[in-house]
């Protein structure tokens, strides 16, 4: 027990952690007692959303978690997959929402700082990183600030360490105006004999904090990111931490030279509320308790107490616990690389997580309260879908102007197909992201084989184990990808959510691999709220239904809750309802995958899959009509394996030199990204129905297509193969041009909608985003 018995804290200081009043009666019935200063914070940390999910765990379970290939499940700090040869992947998605929306720069590094240590604190080394960003509209001078600090933070961290940002995704809507999504992925290769857990075990081992010192800085990191944000969230800049990304590239090589040794039983990293969960958690997994004096925790301020101790965030930290007697040989390992370690604390038998300060217990909690047996909340779902959605699903495609071969007539205008295919390939959500990933070291290590924006998907070389490899052992490769496409989400959470999982899927597809694993980051708005918590649960239900589809088991992920701001009338405004895919794939032979541009002039072109498009909640409604409304095509989980399996075996047999999905913008926007990408023109023909209007057939989205192109020496193999695999579920639509031709697509009667010039097409698209931070 405490020294002292602790006083009844006030109504306000319990909200001022976090904690509700229900919450704290728990707490009290739980210890026997009131809980002092240092304990309230511990428990408002780990009761928070951030840390123990307790509007989100119940939603969590459906996921499917095992397979074939899944060594490492939720429940760890990253999941692992088995690659075969002996390769073993650990792979994890992180959010740091609310510090990015507080201090950019700072927010985005130590985002890509936590999410490496949870790949390390594996025993993996970090391979690669993606990000999936969100932001306002790019107009508005704020977003422009949150924008670039945010790249440059994750430029920073990324390039300092030295690894290597190969791909992601960045979107533009007001709806993150206030409330900007900064999720970072991160890829690693096992190179430990075991996988490191993180449950301690062994009485009277030690416990050895490494890394960085502790200060005040990211104090009650884990609460901020569990709570609106709101004018007052500025003065919140001490719970955003401060990364060293030199220090963590030496914490990288201490770590996993440490685990080489065999002497290190478990690990964990002091992410989200620091020396608090790191304790509590890896006490809890091992159903033991331990022993830590804050006297031996190595600082860098003056005069600290054991709340600001316990609830620092300070990055670039570790906990281990060590075989006894092996402790001195770690503690050298780190000194050798310019670290701290210090022996901190013990493993104890009884289940408690006890904090020693100046020669008393600072605190005494049971591990199990803290990490495992937390608040749970079983909310009532909504028994039909609430309004907005239901308005939205009345809207039609006759609300529209009528089309002609000419173009559509918009506000009083006509606008021809040309100009609305420029404007929305100068629209900053389709745009080409080269602003952004030019800021990146995308090829140290040299491991990168596609560089951003070449491909659906990112790939890294796979390097073969001493002893593996040889002249007749190809290469082997890993392709990751993030997706969302939160519109559709918005509209119809559950048909939405199941989109996403499927063009995760595709676009790893698209580069010859074989879809693996899923990680995943749900970034929504407040639980609490009826609608927050309906979009919450019927994305979760898409998401299941999606990974069990694709054979695409869930490893772990991250849930982001809270994200709301207020909006000029002080009304809560939450952030597009945003379930993240992280996705991995396995290439077998590196000499077999392709990109998405064009190769060859003469190279036939073909649409894979037949499923209609849709103009409901696409890119042209929202871009060129200013309308967000309908609801996004249901996926055709049958039709997609097919035409996967199909592209996929096309590469593999060296039938396909491009391929490239059917995202935002549809098939004209797509078809002019893979001019774009290849410099060479295309002739077009789309056969519309007779009840199919023209920007439905240029512009629609949804559904599963792919557009390939094929040498024309092989079009006769590659039909006979389309027709026993697809049947009629394909289409031959035209032909790759030459250097210097333009993009001319017509209809089958030879009517022409579009005929653009490649040069006036790439100056839309690879300077839209530049030219609007410049304005």
């Amino acid at each position: 027990m405490t020294a002292t018995t602790p006083a009844p804290f006030s109504p306000q200081e319990i909200a001022a952690e976090g904690i509700k009043p229900e919450e704290y009666a728990e707490i009290v019935r739980r210890l026997g007692r009131h809980p002092n200063k240092a304990e309230l914070g511990m428990f408002g940390v780990m009761w928070s959303e951030h840390c123990c999910y307790k509007n989100s765990r119940p939603l969590l379970k459906q996921f499917p978690t095992t397979g074939p290939r899944i060594l490492v499940g939720p429940g760890e700090n990253a999941g692992v997959v088995d690659l075969g040869e002996g390769l073993q992947l650990a792979f994890k998605i992180e959010s740091h929402n609310h510090p990015s929306a507080v201090e950019p720069f700072q927010g985005a590094a130590t985002g890509v700082g936590g999410i490496l240590r949870d790949i390390f604190t594996m025993g993996a080394r970090p391979i690669a990183l993606l990000n999936s960003l969100r932001f306002g509209s790019l107009e508005d001078p704020r977003t422009q600030r949150l924008f670039s600090g945010v790249v440059a933070g994750i430029s920073h961290y990324g390039n300092c360490v030295g690894v290597p940002t190969v791909g992601g995704e960045v979107y533009f809507d007001p709806a993150y105006s206030g409330n900007p999504l900064v999720n970072v992925m991160a890829l690693g290769l096992m190179e430990t004999p075991e996988i490191v857990k993180s449950g301690a075990s062994g009485i009277g081992n030690p416990v050895l904090y490494v890394g960085s010192t502790t200060g005040r800085d990211g104090m009650g990191g884990a609460s901020f990111a569990s709570a609106e944000l709101s004018d007052e969230s500025m003065d919140d800049r001490p719970a955003v931490q401060v990364g060293d990304p030199f220090l963590e590239k030496s914490l990288i090589e201490a770590c996993l030279e440490a685990f080489k040794t065999g002497a290190v039983v478990a690990a964990q990293d002091m992410g989200a509320a620091g020396i608090t969960c790191s304790t509590a958690e890896m006490a809890a997994k091992g159903g033991v308790g331990i022993e830590l004096d804050l006297d031996k925790i190595p600082v860098r301020e003056l005069g600290m107490i054991p709340y600001e101790y316990l609830l620092s965030e300070s990055q670039e930290r570790m906990l281990f616990v060590a075989h006894k007697g092996r402790e001195q040989e770690l503690i050298d390992i780190f000194h050798r690389w310019g670290l701290q370690a210090v022996v901190a604390g013990t493993v104890i038998s009884e289940p408690i997580v006890r904090i020693l300060f100046e020669g008393g217990v600072a605190a005494e909690i049971p591990a199990d309260a803290l990490a495992e047996n937390t608040p749970l909340y079983e909310r009532e779902l909504l028994a039909e879908p609430p309004e907005y959605a239901r308005k939205a699903w009345e809207w039609s495609p006759n609300a529209l102007p009528t089309c002609i071969s000419e173009g559509i007539e918009i506000q009083g205008n006509r606008q021809s197909w040309h100009d609305i295919l420029l404007t929305l390939l100068d629209t900053p959500t389709i745009a080409s992201k080269n602003w952004v990933y030019r800021q990146y070291d995308h090829q140290v290590q040299n491991n990168t084989v596609i560089l951003p924006g070449g491909a659906d998907a990112a790939v890294v070389r796979l390097r073969p184990l001493e002893g593996q490899g040889g002249i007749n052992h190809p290469l082997s490769g890993v392709a990751a990808t993030v997706d969302c496409n939160p519109r559709y989400v918005y509209l119809d959470p559950y048909e939405g959510a199941k989109a996403v999982v499927a063009e995760a899927a595709r676009n790893l597809s698209c580069v010859g691999a074989e879809p693996l694993a899923v990680t995943d980051n749900l970034n929504f708005g407040s639980p609490e709220k009826p609608i927050g918590y309906w979009q919450l649960s019927e994305a979760c239900r898409g998401l299941a239904e999606g990974c069990r589809e694709l054979a695409t088991p869930v490893t772990g992920g991250n849930v982001s809750l809270y994200n709301e701001t207020l909006d000029s009338q002080g009304n809560p405004q939450p952030i597009y309802p945003t379930p993240v895919v992280g996705m991995v794939g396995l290439i077998p032979d590196l000499s077999k995958i392709c990109g998405q541009g064009w190769q060859t002039p003469g190279d036939v072109i073909y649409l894979l899959g037949s499923s209609p498009s849709n103009l409901g909640a696409s890119e042209y409604l929202a871009t060129i009509h200013s309308t967000v409304a309908g609801r996004p095509a249901k996926v055709d989980f049958d039709l997609e394996r097919r035409v996967q399996k199909v592209c996929r075996e096309g590469i593999r047999s060296g039938w396909v030199n491009s391929a490239h999905d059917c995202a935002e913008g549809g098939v004209a926007i797509a078809i002019a990204e893979c001019c774009l990408a290849g410099k060479l023109g295309a002739q077009i023909y789309l056969e519309a129905t007779q009840s199919q209007r023209l920007d439905e057939l240029l512009f629609g989205e949804g559904g599963t297509r792919i557009i390939v192109s094929v040498a024309s020496a092989q079009q006769e193999n590659w039909e006979s193969y389309l027709q026993t695999h697809l049947g009629t579920e394909w289409q031959k639509l035209g032909t790759v041009g030459n250097i210097g031709t333009d993009l001319a697509v017509l209809t089958t009667d030879n009517q022409t909608l579009i005929q653009v010039s490649i040069e006036e097409m790439n100056d839309r698209y690879q300077n839209a985003i530049a030219r609007r931070l410049m304005m």
